[in-house]
């Protein structure tokens, strides 16, 4: 019997895993060979969201020259090197482009098909158009994985789930607004990948309120204009006639912040600093007697707020001010090595508030992360259209910062960001809030997308509600209403979540996972799938890893910044990503052995 591994998911997760396999397989797997199962209905490679059949208008969310699936130096990792082309070099584009997701799905195809070449001889790949539906097996067993259609299972010595974005049932919020929806003839359409949305409920000239500021919305916003005919004359909007009205808010009321639009030169800041490995094992190391957040944001014997954001936020300080004394020190009145003596020395907020307003005159070159993530906190507009104009100005702001090398610090912050995501992966459950925080202020739209924006509001088709934007059913209609201009209200009979469903194991709509949470894996407060940080085995509620299950991707406490790695930023994903495969084939080279020891000793 040879060995048998199922993947499920061959999309961009289980193909990075497939070319980690390939990677490390000489070393670890000396055995006859073995088969790999790849279960997706999707083509391997691109998968459900970076498919062919979408349309052309949508981009990546990153430049084609940060956008690689293949490790390299700055990996810690086990397994060896195996570089390979980024997605520019891989296509011939301009490095600064940002390509459409067409074109990302044949680079991971080619990713794919390039690890199967890599593959050893007697490893065959077998492709299952079918979803799977559900996984059993005793823990020391062999596991038997369903799929939909199919009589019998696939038998897995081992399982590796890497199902990416998952579609949910609705909360009970959603699931009250469906059914007044569906009560009184309005339009709801939840939290979904928007590509998969129809939208076609969504009538010209008619108002429509959308709840969400992310990369979802812009997808939409998209889709409803160009989409729809509309085309850009420079910065102004030429409307089809076909477009609905938006009326778009979320929490902060703001778009998230503009892709960066220069490049690095010069030294990097010498990360971690404030929070690396030692860091994260003192952590770890923490009894589970501590108190534990209301919020919910805990992993260990930790709580983030407490113990783990204090040392985020002096490391994101520290990679800004050694760019801005280093390379602006004219805007500084000290020099970087007493700045730095100091800085490392400071602590609490106040001291640490007090030496930057000495050490830095302008407010503009301070890091207040604070109002980075809440612009509008506190902010009052007497109108609807002195806000509309408002926010225009705020984003002009950003895209002319964002756009402006004079500002490199927030660069410097960027790449603080990837440092500290890096090392959070590594404590496991850490909340929520963290990955929002993150994806609001590193992982925005492209500048061209908030200029066509800016455009659309110019042009009256899309409209800005504010911030703490709520939304009420009532009367036969829907009304939303924000902090940011009190009095105001809109009512639309189309509502649109502008978002990805939340990954909650509980609520998804894969039966798979709904019967790993009645089978006994364990989830966090928030909803993860809880698995071992070190190679991403499924842990039951007594924190036992399952040694035949692991799971990778953004539905774990192990989820990592993004959906694509940068080039030489350490790419947390390519190192799970080994982790899970080294394990995966030392496990399976021993089976091997075993069976062969047996049948041997038959003989």
């Amino acid at each position: 019997m040879r060995p048998q591994l199922v993947i499920v998911g061959a999309g961009p997760r289980g193909t990075g895993l497939l070319e980690r396999i390939a990677a490390n397989a000489a070393e670890l797997y000396a055995g006859q060979g073995f088969d790999i199962h790849l279960v997706d209905p999707h083509p391997p490679g691109a998968g459900r969201i970076w498919r062919a059949a979408q349309s052309p208008l949508l981009w990546m969310n990153s430049h084609a020259e940060d956008v690689t699936m293949f490790t390299d130096e700055s990996v810690q990792m086990s397994g060896p090197v195996r570089e390979g082309p980024t997605l520019h070099e891989w296509a011939g584009l301009d490095g600064r482009t940002f390509a459409d997701r067409q074109i990302q799905g044949r680079y991971l195809r080619h990713v794919y098909d390039r690890a199967l070449a890599d593959l050893p001889d007697g490893v065959t790949v077998h492709h299952h158009t079918r979803r799977a539906v559900r996984v059993s097996g005793p823990r020391e067993g062999r596991q038997q994985v369903w799929l939909e259609g199919r009589p019998r299972p696939l038998l897995a010595d081992l399982v590796v789930l890497a199902l990416g974005h998952l579609d949910a049932e609705l909360d009970p919020e959603q699931a009250g607004l469906a059914a007044y929806a569906e009560t009184h003839g309005l339009v709801h359409l939840p939290p979904d990948f928007t590509a998969d949305s129809d939208l076609s409920a969504l009538r010209p000239g008619e108002p429509v309120l959308v709840r969400g500021f992310g990369l979802a919305f812009v997808d939409l916003m998209v889709l409803l204009t160009e989409g729809r005919g509309g085309r850009y004359d420079g910065d102004t909007y030429v409307p089809s006639g076909r477009e609905p009205v938006l009326y778009v808010g979320s929490r902060r009321g703001v778009p998230y912040h503009s892709k960066i639009g220069y490049d690095w030169t010069g030294e990097r800041p010498p990360l971690p600093r404030f929070f690396g490995p030692g860091e994260v094992a003192e952590l770890l190391a923490r009894p589970w007697g501590s108190p534990r957040s209301s919020e919910a944001e805990s992993g260990g014997g930790f709580d983030f707020r407490r113990d783990v954001w204090p040392l985020v936020e002096k490391e994101l300080g520290f990679a800004h001010y050694h760019r801005l004394f280093t390379v602006h020190p004219g805007r500084t009145t000290v020099a970087w090595p007493d700045f730095e003596e100091k800085y490392a020395a400071a602590e609490g907020e106040a001291e640490l508030r007090a030496l930057v307003a000495a050490a830095v005159p302008d407010p503009a070159d301070r890091l207040d992360l604070a109002a980075l993530d809440r612009p509008l906190d506190g902010v009052r507009y007497g109108s609807h259209e002195e806000f509309q104009e408002g926010l225009r100005a705020y984003v002009e702001g950003d895209l002319s910062r964002r756009h402006d090398p004079e500002y490199s610090p927030d660069l410097a912050v960027f790449l603080g960001l990837l440092s500290v995501y890096g090392q959070l992966v590594r404590l496991g459950n850490i909340g929520s809030w963290w990955h929002g925080f993150f994806s609001y202020l590193a992982s925005g739209p492209p500048g061209p997308r908030l200029r066509q924006l800016l455009a659309l509001s110019r042009a009256g088709v899309l409209r800005f509600v504010g911030a703490g934007m709520s939304v009420a059913a009532e009367d036969g209609v829907f009304r939303a209403s924000a902090d940011t201009v009190p009095g105001f209200v809109v009512e639309a009979r189309a509502l649109v979540e502008a978002r990805l469903p939340e990954p909650t194991v509980g609520r998804a709509r894969d039966t798979l996972l709904r019967d790993l949470q009645t089978d006994g894996a364990a989830e966090t407060p928030d909803g993860l799938l809880r698995v071992d940080p070190t190679d991403g085995r499924i842990l039951d509620a007594g924190g036992r890893p399952h040694p035949r299950r692991f799971a990778l991707g953004p539905f774990t406490d192990g989820r990592t910044p993004g959906a694509f790695t940068r080039p030489r930023t350490g790419g947390p994903a390519f190192r799970q990503n080994d982790a899970t495969a080294r394990a995966a084939l030392t496990f399976l080279h021993d089976l091997a052995g075993r069976t062969a020891a047996r049948s041997a000793s038959t003989q």
